[in-house]
């Protein structure tokens, strides 16, 4: 079967070393690492935002080749920001993810997500976890074959964890592939594969139970296991 994704020369001067990078159709992939790793600048490079001299092939198709109606049904990058300025209605905003109007699916969403209470309101009056549900379905409204998502679990109580990765775990299981930038990392348990980023590269690529044992992953975050949890590791002290 033809890879989701091929990726080589994801890049960004002086934030991201030279990296490559496949994807297999249906895989859940959870991208972590410590607070100024790379996760972020991974993910925006693999989308093209910033330049990176990258090449992005999805199915075979060069990304960069896409006409910007079919991008969307190629993929969808969600940044880790939740903001949502300007006062349009969240029926609306979902709708911004099509590339034309289908109001038929964006009920399909607003019924996943739970929006209904919420169709008619300005999408800048809406909390934080209720604007990530809204640029969630947004993401999710056109069916991609790849998901780029920064954090979408963030700002979300304990039911919409679950729920959202029960949603990802669907449509990866519909044949689309998630790479999805996750802050707690003990949550990589419901992921397939686990891609740690630190210093601006990969330094690991495990399933998520070798990935949560690893020394790569200790290191990283400069914690070790303690029990069914974790601690922090002892600070090396003065050599004599």
């Amino acid at each position: 079967m033809t890879p989701r994704l091929e990726a080589s020369g994801i890049a960004i001067e002086r934030r991201l070393e030279p990296t490559d990078l496949v994807l297999e159709p249906g895989e859940l992939v959870a991208l972590i690492g410590p607070n100024g790793g790379g996760k972020t600048s991974f993910l925006r490079a693999v989308a093209g935002i910033e330049a990176s001299g990258r090449e992005v092939r999805i199915d075979g198709a060069p990304l960069d080749n896409l006409s910007p109606a079919r991008r969307p049904y190629a993929f969808a990058f969600m940044p880790a920001s939740r903001d949502l300025t300007w006062p349009i209605r969240v029926r609306d905003v979902i709708a911004l993810g099509l590339p034309r109007l289908d109001a038929v699916r964006v009920d399909e969403m607003i019924r996943l997500l739970e929006l209904d209470p919420l169709v008619d309101r300005p999408a800048d009056r809406l909390s934080t976890g209720e604007r990530a549900r809204v640029l969630m379905a947004r993401a999710l409204a056109p069916a991609p074959k790849l998901l780029l998502l920064d954090e979408p679990l963030s700002n979300l109580d304990p039911y919409w964890v679950l729920r959202l990765l029960g949603i990802l775990r669907d449509a990866v299981d519909g044949g689309a592939t998630a790479l999805v930038a996750v802050h707690d990392i003990d949550r990589i348990r419901a992921f397939d594969r686990a891609i740690l980023m630190a210093g601006g590269a990969v330094r690991a690529d495990l399933s998520p139970s070798e990935m949560l044992e690893s020394s790569e992953l200790a290191e990283a975050f400069r914690i070790q296991r303690e029990g069914a949890g974790w601690r922090v590791r002892p600070t090396a002290g003065p050599q004599s």
